[in-house]
């Protein structure tokens, strides 16, 4: 649920229209290309997961294969693309409040950093059964769109591409952000119990109920549409929804719209508190953040710290442009991990592995290259702005590693 929750996300809502431009009433097609490249890398995880069940996910996965200080700057990235995403959400969030009360957006967005903060001070079950119920909503709010649009299916060709195979190959890179989440899950490995045997579950399962969800929604919102009016709508799904059953139904959507970007901002935070956590048990960052909190057994002070990171992101004014290194960041973490999983084979081949990747020529899995190969693509199809933000962020957890190392002894091998 807490995976679903967090790739659903608020991005299905408006991100479907962008891709349509791309792709044309073909932009399902680009939808299950990203799925495929969703689970080669989730295959990936899933491994790594079951082997090494710890809070660190990424960072943990890397320092194995890697060593520490490469496991620093993945854990780093993965961070700051986390809490900067969490902000960008909470500003979303206020955006659509927006629309039903006089409110600014950065005042509601500290104010839903700080519930969401204090929901997961108090624990990771209490932030799951928080996720599963705005989880519900979201998912009730597509299969709404879904119902509405299938007594429109072929209404259109949905073979029709708009720019050919490349503007489908575009789209698939697009929609490829709106699966980002699925990774989350194995950062609460450590919370979790037979983490060997939920997690790659949990991983797989999340990206077939939000595949099947998403080729759904596309297929019926272009079917009402058409992939010119769905491309120049600002809220598309919302469009959908009037034209079908007019105005108000838009309404709607922008109550599940609050829902889904809250639960966005809980799972962010929790996901982002949970690595900082195991990065400092590790030594990668200051012992004091490792600290667990006695009676509610959750690493507060490094909630406390993602909170600080993502308000300040929150209220530093124009967060749209920094919130697209977000995905710089996650696609590092992709690479790191595959190529972590590929070394890992090798170096530790005797490390029991509760999952394993299918398709492997002797000892070297051949998934994690294609996932490479996906993530090359991905980082291919950034804009120049996010690169060179994302740049600037690997630069500065360079920076950060050189600083902390001297102060503080190397990290634990």
């Amino acid at each position: 649920m807490g995976g679903v929750g967090i790739i659903l996300g608020a991005g299905i809502y408006v991100l479907i229209g962008e891709v349509a431009g791309h792709a044309g009433n073909a932009l399902w097609v680009s939808f299950l290309m990203a799925a495929v490249m969703a689970v080669t890398v989730g295959l990936s995880y899933a491994e790594l997961a079951s082997t090494f069940p710890l809070a660190g996910a990424d960072y943990e996965y890397t320092r194995q294969a890697l060593g520490p200080r490469a496991a620093f700057v993945v854990g780093w990235l993965i961070v700051i693309g986390n809490l900067v995403a969490a902000a960008a959400v909470a500003l979303g969030f206020g955006s659509y409040l927006g629309t039903f009360l006089d409110v600014g957006a950065r005042p509601v967005a500290v104010g839903a950093l700080l519930l969401a903060t204090l929901i997961a001070f108090y624990g990771v079950r209490e932030s799951v059964w928080t996720s599963m119920v705005l989880t519900l909503v979201e998912a009730g709010g597509l299969a709404f769109i879904i119902a509405i649009g299938v007594p429109h299916l072929g209404e259109v060709d949905l073979l029709d591409a708009k720019a050919g195979t490349a503007g489908i190959f575009s789209g698939a890179a697009l929609v490829m952000f709106a699966f980002i989440g699925f990774e989350q899950i194995a950062t609460l490995a450590e919370e979790t119990r037979d983490a060997a045997r939920v997690i790659p579950r949990a991983l797989l399962l999340a990206i077939a109920i939000t595949t099947t969800l998403y080729l759904l929604v596309a297929l019926a919102a272009v079917s009402v549409l058409g992939w010119e009016a769905l491309s120049e709508s600002e809220a598309p799904l919302a469009g959908v929804a009037s034209r079908v059953l007019g105005g108000r139904a838009s309404d709607f959507i922008a109550v599940v719209a609050l829902f889904s970007t809250a639960n966005t901002v809980l799972l962010l935070l929790v996901a982002a508190s949970r690595l900082i956590y195991g990065m400092a048990a590790r030594g990668s960052l200051p012992r004091f953040l490792a600290w667990i909190h006695p009676s509610v057994h959750t690493p507060v002070r490094a909630i406390v710290l993602s909170l600080v990171v993502s308000v300040g992101f929150a209220l530093s004014g124009d967060i749209g442009l920094v919130a697209g290194a977000t995905n710089f960041a996650v696609f590092v973490g992709f690479a790191a991990v595959s190529l972590s999983l590929i070394v890992l084979r090798f170096t530790q081949a005797d490390t029991p592995r509760p999952f394993r990747v299918p398709l492997n020529l002797g000892r070297l899995p051949l998934l994690p290259i294609a996932g490479l190969g996906f993530v090359g693509f991905m980082m291919a199809n950034l804009d120049r702005d996010a690169l060179l933000i994302g740049g600037g962020l690997f630069l500065s957890g360079l920076v950060a590693m050189e600083l902390f190392s001297l102060w503080r002894p190397a990290p634990s091998a």
